[in-house]
C-alpha cells in the first residue's frame, strides 16, 4: 500500500448521498458517512498514519493492477495480475430506496479469481471521527462490529475474520482467502447508528445479485440521455460522475467528494469542498437538461427556490454583526448554512499538505456573482417546464430589488480568495444576468415586478462594465476595475449573453486570456503573482477554465482550436475519466476529487462544440 498515491489514481462509487474513493491499489482511502459532508470513517489520502483505510489486494510482491469502470456505470473494477493469477475486486454502493435520507449505508466489495489462484488479504481499519473519535471492535466468525460514540461499522465477508493490532485508536478486523479460477468472495461495510440492526450474513449468490441490480440501475439512468454527440464515452462519465456527487434526497451537488487535498502539494490551499455551491450547482441545469436529465435538474432548481424563499434577515452565519444576503455562497446539502471551518492539525495533510481544513470559512464572504447564476438557473429551469409559484417568485422579486440597490459594490469574487475585496467584474456580469433573466422571468410569466427599474439598473451595469472593467493596455475585460489582470471566469460571458461571442469587444478578451492565461491548452484562474490573493503559494491550471475555453472558442467559431484544446484535455483525465480540480506543472492532478464543476464544464464543452461542428457541415 503506497503511502500517497497520486490523486488522480483513485476511482468514485458511491450511493447518491455519499460516495467511497479508492485507489487503483484496492484501498479505500476516503469515505465519509452518512452524508457526504460527515466526519470521515476512513482518511488515509489525509494521513496515512492516523486516517484510516481499507483494503482488499492480492498477497503477492510482484503483481500489478488496473482499474475500470464496468461499462456506463459506478460499478468499479480493480484487476490484480501476477503470476500465479488474475483477481478482480468490484467495488459499488448500492443506491438508497427511493432516495430517501438514510443513516444506513454500505460499501460492497466482491472478489473472483479469473485464472490460476490468487491470495487476497483484508484489512478493514476505521478512524471515527477524523481519527478523533475511539471505538471498539467485537469479532464473531465472519461480522466484525466496530462502534464509536454515534456510529457503527458492520463488517461482513464470505470467510473468516479475526482481531489484528491497531494503532493507538483501537483494532483492525483481517482475513485472507485463496481463490481459484472461477471462485469468488465479498465483503460488505455497513455504516449506521449505533442502535440500528446488525446486518444479516452475506453469501456470494446475494453479492452477485446486487451486483446485476447496480449496473441495471446505472446503465438504465444513462440510456435515458438525449446526447448522441461525438464523445460519449466522456460525457457518460461525466454525467455519472455529477450523478454520484448529487445527494439525492435533495438534490443538491456537492463540490467534491473530498476534502483538503491540495492545489499546490506542501501548499496551504487545502479546503473542504464537500459542500453545495450555488454557482456550481446553478450552471449545472442547462448541463443537465441538454443531455435530458430534467428531474435532476428540476431537484436542484426546488433546492435553490428554497434557498431564496428563506428569510434572509438576522446575522449572518459567520457572525461579524452584519445582516445575512439573501444568498450564502455555499450550504450544506440539506440546505444548512453553517460550515463552521477549523484545522484537523494532527493530521500531516497529503504528502505534508497542511493544514487540513473541514469547513469552510468562505460561507461568509461576499460573492455578488452567486445572484447572476441563480437566477440563470431558474430561466433555464424552464426547459424542465418550472415555473415560479407566487411565493417563489415573491422571493426572487425581493431578491432582484435588494440587488438593484447593492450590486455596485466591492466583493470577494468568484475565486475565494482571500486577499481583500475588489470591484470584480466577473461579478458585476453576473449582477447584470441576474436582472437580465428576471425581466425574462417576469415578462414570460406575467408576473409582478419593478420591470423599469430592473431595466434601467440592468443598463447601468452593462454600462459601467465597459467603462471601467476595459483594460486598454489589454484590450480587453479585465479582473477588476482598474486593473490590467486578466480572469479566466469571464470565458463565461457569451455563455450568458452579456456579449456576442463575435462581439469584438469580447474577442478582445479572448485573445488577451489566450495570449496570458493558456498553457498548452490549460488555462490559470488568474495569475496570483498579478494579483495576490491573500494565500501562499502558486496553483495548477484550472480544469473548468480549460472547458470553458473550449466553449468560448467554439462559439467564437475557432472550431479547430476548440476541437484540438477539448481532445487534448480528454488526455489529462484518468485512468478511468475522472478529473480533480487542476492540473498540475507535470499533468498530475491536483486538488479535491473528483471535481464536480470540472465534469459540469466537460459536458457544457461537449454539446456547444458539437452543436458548432453540425452546424458547420449542415
Amino acid at each position: 500500500m503506497e503511502r500517497y498515491p497520486p490523486i488522480a489514481d483513485h476511482g468514485l462509487v458511491g450511493d447518491l448521498q455519499t460516495a467511497a474513493v479508492i485507489s487503483s491499489e484496492g484501498v479505500v482511502d476516503w469515505f465519509a458517512a452518512p452524508r457526504f459532508d460527515s466526519p470521515a470513517l476512513f482518511a488515509a489520502l489525509l494521513d496515512h498514519d492516523r486516517g484510516g483505510f481499507f483494503e482488499i489486494a492480492p498477497d503477492h510482491p510482484s503483481g500489478t493492477c488496473k482499474q475500470l469502470y464496468y461499462p456506463n456505470t459506478a460499478v468499479l473494477v480493480t484487476r490484480f495480475m501476477s503470476p500465479d493469477g488474475v483477481g478482480e475486486l468490484l467495488d459499488w454502493m448500492p443506491p438508497s430506496p427511493g432516495g430517501a435520507a438514510t443513516d444506513r449505508h454500505v460499501l460492497v466489495r466482491m472478489l473472483r479469481c479469473m485464472r490460476g489462484t490468487v491470495r487476497f488479504r483484508l484489512r478493514c481499519a476505521p478512524r471515527f471521527d477524523f481519527a478523533r473519535a475511539p471505538h471498539t471492535l467485537h469479532v464473531d466468525g465472519d461480522h466484525a462490529t466496530f462502534r464509536s460514540p454515534g456510529t457503527a461499522a458492520h463488517l461482513r465477508a464470505t470467510f473468516p475474520l479475526e482481531r489484528g493490532p491497531g494503532g493507538a485508536t483501537g483494532d483492525d478486523a483481517y482475513g485472507t482467502i485463496h481463490l481459484s479460477a472461477g471462485q469468488k468472495a465479498g465483503a460488505a461495510l455497513t455504516v449506521c447508528r449505533p442502535d440500528g440492526a446488525p446486518p444479516g450474513p452475506i453469501d456470494v449468490p446475494g453479492l452477485e445479485d446486487e451486483l446485476n441490480d447496480a449496473v441495471r440501475f446505472w446503465q438504465r439512468w444513462i440510456h435515458t440521455t438525449h446526447y448522441r454527440g461525438r464523445w460519449p464515452d466522456m460525457v457518460h462519465r461525466a454525467a455519472i460522475t455529477l450523478k454520484l456527487l448529487t445527494y439525492a434526497p435533495t438534490g443538491a451537488p456537492v463540490a467534491a467528494a473530498t476534502l483538503g487535498l491540495p492545489e499546490q502539494v506542501g501548499g496551504e490551499r487545502n479546503w473542504d469542498y464537500r459542500y453545495t455551491w450555488i454557482r456550481d450547482g446553478s450552471l449545472s441545469v442547462r448541463a443537465l437538461l441538454d443531455l435530458g436529465f430534467v428531474e435532476e435538474a428540476t431537484a436542484f432548481t426546488d433546492w435553490l427556490t428554497a434557498r431564496l424563499t428563506e428569510s434572509p434577515s438576522g446575522p449572518g452565519p459567520g457572525g461579524g454583526g452584519r445582516d445575512r444576503e439573501p444568498l450564502q455562497i455555499m450550504y450544506r446539502v440539506d440546505g444548512d448554512p453553517d460550515l463552521p471551518e477549523e484545522v484537523l492539525d494532527h493530521f500531516e495533510g497529503y504528502r505534508g499538505s497542511a493544514p487540513v481544513r473541514v469547513g469552510n470559512a468562505a460561507m461568509d464572504q461576499l460573492q455578488l456573482d452567486i445572484y447572476g447564476e441563480a437566477l440563470y438557473a431558474l430561466a433555464q429551469g424552464r426547459g424542465g417546464g418550472t415555473r415560479p409559484h407566487h411565493r417563489s417568485w415573491k422571493a426572487i422579486a425581493e431578491v432582484l430589488d435588494r440587488l438593484a440597490n447593492s450590486w455596485d459594490r466591492p466583493d470577494d469574487g468568484i475565486w475565494e480568495t482571500r486577499g481583500g475585496r475588489q470591484d470584480f467584474t466577473f461579478s458585476r456580469v453576473m449582477c447584470w444576468v441576474a436582472l437580465d433573466r428576471g425581466l425574462g422571468l417576469a415578462t414570460e410569466f406575467s408576473r409582478p415586478a419593478d420591470l423599469v427599474r430592473w431595466r434601467t439598473t440592468r443598463d447601468a451595469i452593462f454600462a459601467q462594465i465597459m467603462d471601467r472593467g476595459w483594460s486598454s493596455a489589454r484590450g480587453g475585460l479585465a479582473q477588476h476595475y482598474g486593473g490590467d489582470v486578466l480572469d479566466a471566469s469571464l470565458l463565461l460571458t457569451p455563455r450568458v449573453g452579456f456579449l456576442s461571442p463575435t462581439d469584438p469587444e469580447w474577442l478582445g478578451t479572448l485573445d488577451a486570456i489566450e495570449e496570458n492565461l493558456v498553457s498548452d491548452s490549460l488555462v490559470y484562474r488568474y495569475d496570483p503573482a498579478a494579483s495576490p490573493d491573500g494565500l501562499r503559494g502558486c496553483e495548477g491550471t484550472f480544469s473548468l477554465c480549460s472547458f470553458l475555453r473550449v466553449d468560448a472558442l467554439a462559439r467564437a467559431g475557432r472550431l479547430e482550436k476548440a476541437r484540438f484544446a477539448f481532445e487534448k484535455m480528454f488526455t489529462y483525465a484518468n485512468h478511468v475519466g475522472l478529473f480533480a480540480e487542476e492540473i498540475g506543472p507535470t499533468g498530475e492532478q491536483l486538488g479535491n476529487f473528483p471535481q464536480a464543476f470540472t465534469h459540469l464544464s466537460l459536458i457544457m464543452a461537449a454539446t456547444t462544440l458539437d452543436d458548432a461542428l453540425d452546424r458547420r457541415h449542415f
